[in-house]
């Protein structure tokens, strides 16, 4: 029995491996995915970058005027607006109201067996920064690059729609509101706009240290975890501080509750499994410093890569909790949990592979082209500096960052890949969620990448639909092997309907 699960741990661990070798195409796959354009480049790629450079300064305009309208989940009545004005100019047709505030744009004819998605929200944050194009809403912010991904999403439809002749079939577009805590991209699903797509990508700028601007990362398989918010009053007895013995303080209770929770990651969970059990609100109410209060509310989140681990670990939390408070005479009440927690990221295997190639020859184009990709260095006066030059890496390891793009396949049934594509996001590399993060602050000319990436994804994957590209065809009808064919991607738990998190970044 014992080496029957070994055997199946490491063919898991081993068809991972293979799966990310095959993440890292050779240059002469590269080469022969695509006829060469002057200086060896692949052609699609590099007329997709040339294309999305000439009309940088036309998107780093969108993107500075949406982020100065930041709207909060299901609010984004502006942000839309000025979405479907952009897609009006183009002469690109859309549905609109979907999910409330959400657009999907149509390109090509039926099916549009492709979609492509930006979510378009912000966060109640003040911004600190000081730029012109600064937030017009107080206390409200694009803390997590939401406007850069509506901005490069429509730069792919100005790509996209100067090809829709070429088109044997069609591209969605979503602009898809509430990834931040609301779980969006399930009523997009839910609306039915997506009937027919067969493989859906999702772009996410990423900043921060260690983050090389331009890369360009994913992975098969895990990507990002599942996760969950929770709150919980520990109720004892309050009192004066000089008597405690006639109290029953919660607060040491709270303390022991937070306590106790560690050990749920560091003893109950397989060392090699990723999970996170962190509390990371811990409020007294107020009151004078020689007062027991009579209650601590607590608040936290829990993640996981396993959709297993997810759900014992949400079991887990209440029964430590509870148990604790009781212990120290006291009670956890009032329990409350995220209303529809945000499942694992699994990115589809052959959908990330394809992706992967996408990236690495995109990443050629650009280095053929100096950097760049032949065009402005840093469009629309964005502070100056050279542009950065595009690579890919497979990305090694996931993150316990959530997302509710894995609401698309969990919920929706269409297999899909998401990708990162590193940004300078701020004189001091402020961290998304920051009140000093700026999506592109010093590295505007990767919005046309992100813009040629978008379309160049879906290009390629119409070509595999179609038969033709490398490593056969895409979709459910495409027999075994084939992209979108229920290929989940290897290792991690694969649950892709598991439990999971609306919760953001």
């Amino acid at each position: 029995m014992q080496g029957s699960r070994w055997r199946q741990q490491w063919g898991a661990r081993l068809g991972l491996l293979a799966a990310l070798v095959a993440l890292a195409p050779s240059a002469a796959a590269a080469a022969a995915s695509a006829a060469a354009a002057p200086g060896g480049a692949p052609a699609l790629e590099a007329e997709l970058l040339r294309e999305a450079h000439a009309a940088l300064d036309w998107i780093v305009d969108i993107r500075r005027r949406l982020h100065q309208i930041p709207e909060l989940a299901f609010e984004e009545f502006k942000t839309s607006a000025a979405i479907r004005g952009v897609l009006d100019e183009l002469g690109v047709e859309y549905d609109h109201p979907v999910a409330r505030t959400g657009i999907v744009a149509r390109i090509g004819p039926p099916p549009h067996s492709v979609a492509l998605r930006a979510d378009i929200d912000a966060l109640p944050i003040e911004e600190e920064g000081t730029a012109p194009w600064r937030s017009t809403h107080p206390g409200r912010m694009h803390a997590c690059g939401h406007d850069a991904h509506a901005a490069m999403l429509l730069g792919a439809a100005r790509l996209l729609k100067a090809r829709e002749r070429e088109l044997r079939r069609g591209v969605a577009l979503v602009f898809q509101p509430a990834e931040e805590g609301r779980g969006g991209a399930g009523e997009v699903v839910a609306s039915g706009a997506l009937e027919g797509a067969r493989a859906i990508f999702g772009l996410h700028v990423w900043p921060g240290p260690g983050a090389q601007a331009g890369t360009i990362a994913t992975r098969p398989g895990p990507m990002m975890a599942a996760s969950t918010r929770f709150a919980v009053t520990v109720a004892g007895r309050g009192g004066h501080a000089a008597l405690p013995h006639l109290a029953a303080d919660p607060v040491v209770a709270a303390a022991a509750v937070v306590t106790a929770l560690q050990p749920l990651v560091s003893r109950e969970t397989s060392p090699v499994g990723a999970a996170v059990v962190s509390v990371t609100r811990f409020n007294t109410g107020p009151g004078a410093a020689n007062v027991i209060p009579a209650a601590v509310e607590l608040q936290g989140t829990v993640r996981a890569l396993e959709g297993a681990t997810f759900a014992r670990l949400l079991r887990r939390v209440e029964e430590a909790a509870n148990a604790t408070a009781a212990a120290a005479g006291c009670a956890a009440v009032g329990w409350s949990w995220s209303p529809r927690p945000y499942p694992p990221l699994v990115n589809d295997a052959a959908l990330a592979a394809l992706a992967g190639g996408v990236a690495a020859r995109l990443a050629q184009a650009d280095g053929a082209a100096g950097g760049g990709g032949g065009g402005k260095e840093s469009g629309a006066g964005s502070g100056g500096g050279a542009a950065a030059r595009v690579r890919f890496e497979p990305l090694e390891a996931p993150t316990m960052a959530a997302e509710d793009f894995s609401l698309y396949s969990a919920e929706g049934g269409i297999p899909g890949a998401f990708l990162f594509l590193a940004m300078d996001g701020g004189s001091a590399q402020a961290g998304l969620h920051s009140p000093g993060f700026d999506a592109v602050d010093r590295s505007e000319a990767l919005l046309a990448v992100g813009a040629a990436l978008h379309a160049a994804l879906a290009l390629e994957a119409h070509a595999r639909q179609d038969g033709g590209g490398g490593g056969g065809g895409i979709g459910a009808d495409s027999g075994g092997g084939g992209i979108g064919a229920g290929s989940s991607g290897s290792g991690g738990g694969g649950s892709s309907g598991g439990g999971g998190d609306r919760v953001e970044l």
